[in-house]
């Protein structure tokens, strides 16, 4: 792989010289609305908003560049101000400020603190915490490498075969991304299909379209149920959504999606397989590898990166092992296919499992080499003892994160029957149990906290944005678009509106974060005859056109950082467009007839 110097570096604007701009245009914009009362209108807050929206998304990919939570943060001054100026005046609160001075305005803020469902209402505070509840819980599951025992069990059930093997893996993601942390999802399969597809002596440019292909899996094939995304689980806030909307609605086009899929992938992968006989006992216990990692080093040893690590080591050698390794072999074994330096894949194994395994590990590879049975045998029954204890230890930690599901799905069931029990129990509850399996493990549990806050903290720019769709809904912004909705389902019927919201979201999902599409569209759609229809159209929509570019959705942005970082470096953003593109189209095209199909249906 050739590394591209990048000759155009990224330029960070000062956050302070951001942040004073903001507060100037927020006193100015007061200025001129208090002398200017007139130009106080819901549709100045609806530019505002709609400017920081785009906003976010220049600054994340031209080279000067604001990080997201600052910019959302650093508006507020600016939205704060122009809402007022317009609200105030028509505002309850001021005739009693008049009346009862300025406690009233404590009294009338403290409530909407203090009230978790209110705060919801506001900031979409329930299902924030459920998030963050789901982020650490999936963080313990991810810990134990359970998808990645699954996906060694499946290709050993198939046989090898590559693409029934990849079917079955998809379809468990599919399944999970309804219910977990699709943003985890994708993280964990990326890396158990790479694996595969590497074992299988897949190109990289192929690897490039499963890496994109996953995003798809994880939002569109995921739209099942709500729990799963945070857009999903925002439209169910908003709108009021049942579990049964989604299994009566969403679920039937998740399913035609995965089918599409399939059907996409079958010709890319008919008749390979994996060479089972060939894979190493590394690659056949790659779950207690790695977990036997963090337990030591607190992070997984990734091979891709610990090959660019010794790249400088292996000289000469270095393309002969890099290209060994994508032809299927293990960095070991390629290292000694290649004749590196004994004293250097020493130093890779004692970084890679630990000083103890040195001995059993370079015999195997070397029997292996040798194509030397017995001792291949002999070997790998030594590093199977050595691993014993780790394996003990991974599968306790399984078992406590299937005890978990039990009170999260209980918990789930509970808040489905019931709104006052808040929806954040069942991810905190469940994250709870779950860390009984791990939290005795010090590495571990520093590894799984820190990727968790890592992950929320992408969520954190939202609640600015949750607010000022909040603000907007309080001056009346959406009401004329309502109006709008219901008169066009009248004038050219609910499904080909239907259609249009579907387009619609797809194409602001393919440029903005679809967080925001999904508050921003839901809200125009609250209280409309046909909202079930129109809902289902719009949570198709945004997770469609989320995956057609690289910023489209977070599991976007996951899949085109590891393509550019490990499968190639000089991949760009036009090339994922150009790698999905079919695909995207296929499925939008596809989801419009079932959407139509969806609008007669109800109609009749």
């Amino acid at each position: 792989m050739q590394r591209v110097l990048n000759t155009n570096p990224v330029v960070h604007i000062p956050t302070k010289k951001y942040l004073l701009f903001s507060i100037f245009v927020s006193v100015l914009i007061g200025v001129l609305l208090t002398a200017m009362p007139s130009l106080a209108h819901p549709n100045l807050l609806g530019a505002e908003v709609f400017i920081l929206i785009i906003a976010l998304f220049v600054f994340s990919t031209i080279r000067y560049r604001i990080d997201n939570k600052i910019l959302t943060y650093g508006a507020l001054p600016i939205l704060s101000v122009t809402f007022l100026c317009i609200w105030w005046p028509q505002s309850p609160l001021r005739v009693r400020v008049g009346r009862e001075g300025v406690m009233a305005v404590w009294d009338t803020l403290f409530p909407q603190l203090i009230s978790l469902h209110r705060l919801e209402n506001l900031i979409h505070a329930d299902t924030m915490l459920f998030i963050l509840g789901l982020t650490f819980f999936v963080s313990v599951i991810s810990q134990t490498r359970i998808l990645e025992t699954i996906s060694m069990a499946v290709l050993h059930a198939t046989r090898g075969h590559l693409f029934t093997t990849v079917v079955i893996l998809i379809s468990i993601v599919s399944f999970a991304s309804g219910i977990l942390d699709g943003v985890s999802m994708i993280g964990l399969t990326i890396r158990i299909l790479v694996i595969i597809l590497i074992m299988a002596k897949i190109q990289s440019e192929e690897i490039g379209f499963f890496i994109a292909v996953s995003v798809i899996i994880t939002t569109v094939c995921g739209m099942w149920l709500a729990y799963g995304e945070p857009p999903n689980l925002i439209m169910k806030s908003n709108l009021g959504l049942s579990d049964l909307f989604f299994l009566k609605h969403t679920l039937p086009m998740a399913v035609v999606a995965l089918v599409l899929v399939i059907g996409f992938i079958y010709p890319r992968l008919k008749g390979k397989r994996v060479a089972l006989k060939d894979l190493g006992f590394l690659e056949k216990n790659i779950a207690d590898i790695r977990f036997l990692q963090v337990m030591r080093h607190g992070h997984v040893k990734e091979v891709e990166e610990m090959l660019e690590k010794y790249e400088t080591r292996l000289a000469d050698q270095k393309d002969s092992v890099w290209a060994l390794y994508h032809k299927g072999h293990h960095p070991i074994h390629a290292m000694v296919l290649a004749r590196v330096a004994p004293e250097t894949v020493q130093l890779f194994v004692t970084e890679y499992l630990g000083e103890e395994f040195v001995g059993p590990v370079l015999f195997y590879y070397q029997s292996r080499a040798e194509e030397e049975k017995e001792r291949e045998v002999e070997s790998g029954g030594a590093i199977w003892q050595q691993l014993s204890t780790v394996r003990h230890q991974r599968n306790r930690a399984v078992q406590w994160g299937a005890i978990a599901l039990l009170p999260f799905i209980g918990l789930l069931l509970w808040h489905g029957q019931n709104h006052d029990v808040p929806l954040f129990l069942s991810s905190v509850v469940a994250f709870v149990v779950s860390f009984v399996g791990i939290g005795s493990h010090p590495k571990i549990r520093k590894k799984l906290v820190l990727d968790a806050v890592h992950e929320y903290q992408e969520y954190l720019f939202l609640f600015p944005l949750f607010f000022s769709v909040t603000l907007l809904t309080e001056v009346g912004f959406f009401d004329p678009i309502k109006l709008a909705i219901v008169r066009g389902a009248e004038e050219i019927g609910s499904g080909h509106l239907a259609a249009i919201q579907f387009v619609g979201a797809a194409l602001l999902s393919a440029m903005l974060d679809n967080n925001v599409v999904a508050d921003f569209a839901s809200r125009a759609i609250t209280h409309t005859p046909d909202l079930f229809l129109f809902a289902a159209a719009q949570i198709a929509g945004y997770a469609t056109g989320g995956a057609l570019t690289h910023i489209g959705s977070a599991q976007s942005v996951v899949a085109y950082a590891y393509i550019v970082r490990y499968i190639n470096r000089s991949f760009t953003p036009l090339d994922w467009v150009r790698i999905i593109w079919k695909l995207i189209l296929t499925l939008s095209v596809t989801l419009v007839i079932v959407i139509y199909i969806m609008g007669a249906w109800m109609a009749g």
